[in-house]
């Protein structure tokens, strides 16, 4: 029997659970950064629900609809937990959070924007134009494949 595949919810749970507290705008990044070396090293997404390039970066849309009335979140702040996340998939959150997790939501926001995945997505679209356009799992398989050679 498949496991099912954990949710970008399961992920923010297990992120919250290893990490501790955060600012929301940092947890969207992590959960960005766990996708994007996920589709690299793993060679899977970690988790199904799409990333669309907003104005601050990269966001999984249904974190933000659970979390959006917190700044600060915690593994409190949510319904579901690290449950369905496989030995794989946490020991690539978990190098994510070695690198990344020491750094700033603002540094976090501003390393996207100079990375192809979100600048490809909002092509066309002026600096403070909101969308829900998708930054694809190909995009970012591509860009951070070529970041390891």
């Amino acid at each position: 029997m498949t496991q099912a595949q954990p949710s970008a919810k399961d992920v923010t749970g297990y992120i919250l659970q290893k990490y501790g507290p955060m600012t929301h705008m940092k947890l969207q990044k992590l959960l960005y950064y766990s996708q994007a070396w996920s589709l690299v090293w793993d060679e899977r997404p970690i988790f199904g629900d799409p990333i669309q390039a907003w104005v601050n970066g990269p966001v999984v849309r249904s974190v933000y609809a659970e979390l959006r009335q917190s700044f600060n979140v915690s593994s409190d702040d949510l319904s579901t937990g690290p449950d369905l996340l496989d030995k794989s998939a946490k020991e690539t959150v978990d190098v994510v959070l070695e690198f990344y997790g020491q750094r700033s939501a603002q540094y976090l926001s501003d390393l996207t924007h100079m990375e192809d995945p979100w600048n490809e997505a909002r092509k066309g679209l002026s600096p403070n134009e909101r969308s829900e356009r998708e930054i694809t799992h190909a995009s970012m398989a591509e860009y951070y494949s070529g970041l390891q050679a």
